[in-house]
């Protein structure tokens, strides 16, 4: 039997990378998804990747193999770190996401050193079975002017970096079906992934988190600019948010609604 197409993918269970598995997987590559604890304030991320993972090997319509899953430690990292984003951080700002004060919500080297661990488990896959891998992520657009180690720049230096200091890299590539688009163009594709792994769309997106401000219960905020990015995205598609929200989704929408329009005046 032919050897599927190999992916290894960091999986936030943000609705980015959850998408861009919806995306591998329609597209016949066997996955190998890793997500990070790295002392993130939501960590219910973590919770809902495990839940979507769960949610799409559990489809009995399947035709696809199951996803291997994990979840990599990076114990005391936390206590080292200056970001709103981790414990212990200042609080995480709220506002329009291309405002100057998003820029507290980066956390340093984050996806440089999710990268490295990345770029090391796909090596190892190729070698062991001896084919090609991709390292598949979920930046988009809207992340460009926000986060510098979402640029192509800093793939292009990493991807080098990486060439350089191991034999046969070659053997592993990048993919990055959003690097160009936003939030809206991934739901867009979402939807579509849905329809043709037999999967629900509402079952699927209630399984991640964009919240950087989640209740203690996992309830979603919709004040912090990562929220105001998704909803925006829903209303663009004409969809309702299927995650629950503090104060429900009818008030989430309508804040947005008005944060955008002010934004635009």
């Amino acid at each position: 039997m032919a050897l599927n197409k190999q992916a290894v993918l960091s999986l936030s269970g943000g609705m980015d990378s959850s998408t861009v598995l919806l995306h591998l997987l329609s597209n016949g590559y066997d996955v190998t998804a890793v997500s990070f604890d790295y002392g993130q304030k939501h960590r219910v991320e973590l919770d809902r990747a495990k839940q979507l993972v769960d949610y799409i090997n559990s489809n009995q319509d399947a035709t696809y193999n199951d996803v291997k899953y994990q979840v990599i430690k990076l114990d005391g990292l936390v206590d080292l770190l200056n970001s709103n984003l981790v414990q212990g951080g200042a609080e995480v700002p709220e506002g329009h996401y291309e405002e100057e004060n998003m820029k507290d919500t980066v956390v340093p080297n984050r996806n440089k050193m999710f990268s490295s661990i990345i770029q090391a488990i796909a090596l190892s896959i190729a070698n062991e079975k001896d084919c090609s891998v991709e390292i598949a992520m979920g930046i988009h657009a809207g992340d460009h002017a926000v986060y510098p180690d979402c640029r192509q720049e800093f793939r292009d230096a990493d991807y080098e970096a990486f060439k350089q200091g191991n034999w046969e890299a070659e053997k592993v590539s990048y993919v990055t079906p959003y690097l160009f688009g936003d939030k809206y163009d991934i739901l867009q594709d979402g939807q579509v992934c849905c329809k043709t792994l037999n999967l629900d769309f509402d079952e699927v997106y209630k399984r991640t988190n964009t919240s950087y401000k989640p209740t203690a219960e996992g309830l979603s905020d919709y004040k912090s600019a990562s929220s105001v990015e998704r909803i925006e995205a829903f209303i663009k598609l004409g969809r309702k948010d299927p995650v629950v929200y503090v104060d429900g989704w009818d008030v989430a929408k309508t804040h947005v609604e008005k944060l955008l329009e002010a934004y635009e005046q």
